[in-house]
This record gives structure tokens, sequence and C-alpha cells, in this order.
């Protein structure tokens, strides 16, 4: 029997890469986000393509009552869900003290408030099953403190990582598995407007390597593995005038 993945933030960018990835491997997806017609022509292509099951919902992840309903309905529609990706996010932010704190304010609670609502749906469902995989995308930006408009999103991630890390320590003995995933630079319509960064991959080859990376459960993965593997050991002991050359 065909295993299931729900994937937030499914409608674009790495999530619907992500969705379109698994899909080739047979597994049967369930995928919310905000935009449903966008979720829905993401279905009727992954089911003619690759005869999975897709289900769509409308979810908006920083509606956490919803959060909780949706993660439900999808469980009781496919009896099991083996494996929660929690992708949705937003990669907004403005430099710290120039009269933009409702910009940031709204980053960090989606970032990292709704992360939490889903993490705390996904674990029920997973105690429940007593199996599962909680996936958790962080970033790069989460390794240190960085410049600009990255503070306030990678501190948001620096605290999604912070929290997968310590279910995973609460469920260390269990079949529950958690990963946190640290994404380098991924071009994506989220920051399509956006200068070129270094390293930088397209969306394909980001959602490819999310993939690869996450089939092997880890407890933690940079992606893509080179040169962010390395670049992240080595951004824990740089002094921040190099690291901020990385903003």
């Amino acid at each position: 029997m065909a295993k299931t993945i729900l994937i937030t933030g499914a409608s674009s960018g790495i999530g619907a890469g992500m969705a379109r990835e698994f899909a080739q491997k047979g597994y049967n997806l369930a995928i919310c986000a905000r935009r449903l017609e966008r979720l829905d022509t993401l279905k009727q292509e992954l089911e003619s393509k690759y005869g999975v099951k897709v289900l769509t919902k409308v979810l908006d992840v920083t509606n956490y009552e919803q959060v909780f309903q949706v993660f439900r309905e999808f469980k009781q529609e496919f009896g099991t869900l083996d494996r929660i990706i929690v992708n949705a996010g937003v990669g907004d932010g403005r430099r710290i003290g120039n009269g933009k704190f409702e910009i940031n304010r709204a980053t960090v609670e989606t970032n990292f408030i709704s992360a939490l609502a889903q993490c705390e749906a996904a674990v029920e469902i997973f105690r429940e099953q007593k199996f599962g995989h909680l996936v958790v995308i962080s970033s790069m930006s989460a390794i240190r403190g960085m410049p600009k408009h990255l503070t306030a999103y990678g501190a948001s991630k620096a605290g999604v990582a912070a929290l997968a890390e310590g279910i995973r320590a609460e469920l260390i003995n269990t079949k529950i598995k958690v990963s946190t995933i640290f994404p380098g630079y991924i071009r994506t319509e989220i920051n399509e407007g956006a200068k070129k960064l270094p390293f930088e991959v397209d969306v394909e080859t980001g959602s490819h390597l999310l993939v690869k990376a996450i089939e092997k459960e880890p407890v933690k993965a940079y992606v893509p593995q080179w040169p962010w593997l390395p670049l992240g050991l080595a951004m824990k002991i740089l002094p921040l005038k190099l690291v901020n050359k990385l903003g």
C-alpha cells in the first residue's frame, strides 16, 4: 500500500516542487495551502502523470484551529499519514529598527508560531498512530544571526530548528522520526525579484535534492549538501563579519 505524505505550503515553490518529486516516487499526497486553484491544478497534473491519490484543502497556517482541523481531516480520509512536512512559511523581512515591526512580526508568527501549531497537530496524529516522520523545513539563515532583511526571518527559522530538535529529544525512543532540513538559497516565486544569492539553485534542483535528503530520514540535512554542509559547520565558528557576506 502506498504511503501518504502531507505537505503544507504546497501551492508553489519548494512545496509544489517536493509534491511533484514525491508523486513521481509513488506516494499519495495530502497537499494544502491558501490557494486552492493552484492546488487543484497540481492535483490534476500529479494524478494524471503518476496515478497517485492527491487530496487538497485550503489552509492558512496562521489560522491555528484550521491547522488542527485540516490535519485531522486528511488523517481520516487517508487512514494514516506516514510523513508530515512543515513547509509553509514566508520569506519577507526588513532591517530591524526601521519602523517595519509589523512585517517582521508577521514573518516570525507565520514561520514559528504557525510551525508550532503544525508540529503539535502532526505529533498528535503520530502519537495516536505510534509512528510517523515529521520533517521541519528550517533554513541556512538559522545557523547564525543574519543581517539586513534576514534578521527576523533567520531568527524564526532558528526557532523552528530548536523546536524540531526538542520534539526529537522527546520522541527519541519511539517510532516517530524527526528531521530538520536546512535549505540553502533556492530561487522560487517568493524571491523572484531579489538579487542573485551565493550558491543559489533553481526550484527544480532544490526540490529534487530536498526530497533525496528527506527520504533518508536524517536527523539534520543541509541542502544542497555541497557547499552548505561545510559552510554550515564553518558558519558556526567564523567571525560574524565573514558570515555577514552570505546575507
